[in-house]
């Protein structure tokens, strides 16, 4: 069951409203191409196991709270069926599974974990999932990757973008990256508000500028601790874009040879050469402002559907998407065979 697809008129007013008129020629070329190909993979698409719902309320006081309490899985098969969406590929969300405690942690990581492989199992060819951790529990993640990939057959692994007050380039996670470099492990990272931004801005939501934030932070985070060029066989997945680092880079680069050319060639292991070999879904980001300054920094080639379901529309970002500049082909990329660069069995 899917819905029709956006007209050129709608694609051209909602330029229009953000006052982009100098992306109207090319999105008028884009508009007559042939649109991207049914099949997305999402890689950004969340769940809600019953143990995990109480634990929020019980726990943590979540925005958003009333959300997760309406999640179902057929509400997830139908936004997927809508966005044309072939597979999703499943992740947990902030806040994740730890609230200080770390025996909680593990039963809460292994509680998600199998009902997310329930989930795969029971609507097979439509849902893989990337497994939870319990970080900062690194002792009780190394045991839990094993069950993930050995017993589970996940497809990755999902983390925050922080615990506490640590990033994921901290020393303290090396064992975890270790084992997850070895086996040439997608990562996918997913944005957090870190404890020392809780609250920062009164009468503020901390979504609003935190997540995309964080996401930022860990990223320099792997970078600067060298973490990124320790481990070169993991493949890193960043939520919403990378957050604000397309903002940032000309900041972050100041020390480099090309940070006053960005689209110029990185040399290998510096900062820029990182950033291109990252991945970045679109998760809250389909609009041309965010598409666009991502891409002049990394190749459309690292870019991924995503929708961050249940806050997220499939259809919605998808016909956001065909309004953001991206040639055709790009946007086959972006919609389905990017990701099959990193999970190629989905293409059988």
């Amino acid at each position: 069951m899917f819905e029709p697809r956006p007209s050129r008129r709608t694609i051209f007013e909602g330029l229009a409203t953000l006052g982009l008129g100098a992306l109207l020629p090319r999105a008028c070329a884009l508009a007559q191409e042939p649109a991207a190909n049914p099949g997305r993979i999402d890689v950004h698409h969340h769940y809600v196991s019953p143990r995990w719902l109480a634990a929020l309320e019980k726990s943590y006081q979540v925005p958003g709270l009333a959300t997760f309490k309406q999640y179902s899985t057929t509400a997830s098969i139908e936004a997927l069926d809508r966005g044309e969406v072939a597979h999703a590929v499943l992740s947990t969300t902030t806040p994740g599974v730890w609230f200080g405690d770390n025996a909680e942690a593990q039963i809460l990581a292994r509680d998600m974990n199998n009902f997310g492989a329930r989930l795969v199992a029971d609507h097979k060819g439509r849902f893989r999932l990337f497994a939870v951790l319990p970080l900062p529990d690194v002792d009780a993640s190394l045991k839990e990757i094993e069950y993930a990939f050995g017993t589970l057959h996940a497809d990755g692994i999902g983390v925050l973008s922080s615990y506490g007050t640590k990033w994921l380039g901290d020393p303290s996670f090396a064992p975890v990256w270790d084992e997850l470099n070895r086996r040439k492990a997608v990562v996918f990272s997913h944005a957090t508000v870190a404890d020392c931004c809780k609250g920062l801005m009164p009468n503020i939501d901390p979504v609003i500028i935190e997540l995309n934030t964080d996401t930022s932070r860990t990223i320099v985070s792997l970078i600067e601790n060298g973490a990124a060029a320790r481990y070169p066989d993991i493949r890193f997945i960043f939520s919403h874009a990378g957050g604000t680092i397309p903002s940032l880079a000309g900041r972050y680069l100041h020390d480099q040879a090309n940070s006053d050319k960005l689209n110029a060639a990185a040399a290998p292991n510096s900062k820029l050469d990182h950033l291109r070999r990252f991945y970045y879904d679109t998760a809250g980001s389909a609009n041309p402002i965010q598409m666009q300054s991502l891409k002049m920094i990394v190749s459309a080639s690292q870019i991924l559907y995503g929708t961050d379901f249940p806050w997220g529309n499939p259809a919605k970002l998808a016909a956001g998407l065909l309004g953001c500049g991206f040639t055709a082909a790009e946007l086959r990329g972006i919609d389905r065979d990017n990701a099959l660069r990193l999970l190629p069995h989905l293409n059988s």
